[in-house]
C-alpha cells in the first residue's frame, strides 16, 4: 500500500538549509569590535554562518569579564575568552568548557620602552610594573622572573587599569604585564614611542591560545557549536588567502575600524588565527593546568576533559 505525504512536510524536506528557519546564536566577544574576531566577522560577511543554518547576533561586551558570566548563565550561547582564565573559572565552579580557538598563540606581554633602561627580564629589580588583571597576569610575571632569579618581592606592581602603553609611555611603570603584541605595541609606535615585547612563552610561562570559543557544556547545543566552528574556519581561512579583501571586507564594518592602529593589528594578528579552530591541544591545556596549581592560583588538577572539549572529534 502506498502512503503519500502530506504535501507540506514534502515541501518542508525539500528545501535547501539556507531556506530553513536558522538557528540563533547568541556570541559575546571578549572586547569591543577589533582585528583579534576577524574570522566571525568575515564569517558574517561572507555568509559563512548562513551557509551553516546559524543566524550568529554580535555583541560587545560592556565589561569584558562579562561573558564567562553571562555564558555560564544561560544568557549567551556563545563566548571570546581566555584559556588561562578558563582554568580559574572552572576551578571557581563556574559551568564551562572550551569549544573553539581563535587565536592559537598568545598575545599576551611584557612591555617595555626600548631605549628604557629594561632590556632583559633581570633588569627589572627594584622597577614598576604596571598590571591591569590580578591573578593570571601575577602568574606569568612571577614564572617570568623566576630563571633570573627574582620574585614578586624584587619589584614594586602598580594596577594601571587598562592604560597599559599611555603607562609605560608616560615613565609611570618600567614595563606593563599584560598588553597585546598586536595591539599596544603598535599603539606605541603610533605615537612615536618604540617599545619592545618580552613574550611570557619564551620565559618560563607554558604556551597557551590566547582566544578561545567557550560553552556551557550543559546547556550547549553541540550541533550548532559546531555548525559555528566550521563558518569561522572557514572565515579564517579565506583571510589568509585574501588578506586585502578581508581587511576592506572588516574595516568596512563601522567607521572606527579603519584607522592605523587596527590596519596595523591586522597584519600583526593574521598569522595567529587557529586554521582548525574546532581541534583540542590536550597537552597545552594540560600544561598549563599543572602551572597554575604550581602557581597557587587553583586548588588541584583536573583533567582536561573537565574544561575543553574536542567538537571535530569523532565520538
Amino acid at each position: 500500500m502506498k502512503t503519500t505525504l502530506p504535501a507540506a512536510l514534502m515541501a518542508l524536506i525539500a528545501l535547501p538549509v539556507s531556506a530553513q528557519e536558522p538557528t540563533h546564536l547568541k556570541l559575546m566577544l571578549d572586547w569591543f569590535v577589533n582585528p583579534d574576531h576577524a574570522p566571525i566577522i568575515v564569517a558574517q560577511e561572507k555568509g559563512f554562518f548562513k551557509d551553516e543554518g546559524l543566524e550568529v547576533e554580535v555583541i560587545a561586551p560592556a565589561d569584558p569579564s562579562d561573558p564567562p558570566k553571562m555564558v555560564a548563565a544561560g544568557q549567551a550561547d556563545i563566548g571570546v575568552s581566555y584559556q588561562p582564565q578558563l582554568h580559574l573559572q572552572v576551578a571557581e565552579g563556574m559551568p564551562l568548557t572550551r569549544v573553539g580557538t581563535l587565536v592559537a598563540t598568545p598575545l599576551n606581554c611584557l612591555l617595555v620602552q626600548k631605549d628604557g633602561p629594561v632590556k632583559t627580564v633581570a633588569d627589572l629589580k627594584g622597577r614598576k610594573i604596571g598590571f591591569s588583571v590580578a591573578g593570571v597576569e601575577e602568574a606569568l610575571l612571577t614564572a617570568m622572573l623566576k630563571p633570573a632569579g627574582l620574585t614578586l618581592d624584587d619589584v614594586e606592581l602598580v594596577n594601571v587599569n587598562w592604560s597599559l602603553s599611555p603607562a609605560v609611555m608616560s615613565g609611570q611603570v618600567d614595563a606593563v604585564i599584560g598588553a597585546y603584541r598586536n595591539f599596544e605595541l603598535t599603539q606605541m609606535k603610533i605615537e612615536g614611542v618604540e617599545g619592545t615585547c618580552i613574550y611570557p612563552e619564551e620565559n618560563g610561562v607554558p604556551t597557551y591560545d590566547e582566544l578561545i570559543y567557550i560553552a556551557n557544556p550543559k546547556t550547549m547545543d553541540r550541533a550548532a557549536v559546531q555548525k559555528f566552528l566550521h563558518a569561522t574556519e572557514r572565515g579564517a581561512q579565506w583571510i589568509v588567502n585574501h588578506p586585502t579583501e578581508g581587511w576592506e571586507i572588516f574595516s568596512g564594518t563601522a567607521p572606527e575600524l579603519n584607522d592605523e592602529l587596527n590596519a596595523r593589528a591586522w597584519d600583526l594578528t593574521l598569522p595567529r588565527f587557529s586554521q582548525s579552530p574546532a581541534a583540542l591541544d590536550q597537552g597545552r591545556y594540560a600544561h598549563f593546568e599543572a602551572f597554575l596549581k604550581d602557581a597557587g592560583l587553583i586548588p588541584e588538577v583536573k583533567p582536561v576533559s573537565d574544561f575543553a572539549v574536542d567538537l571535530g572529534a569523532t565520538e
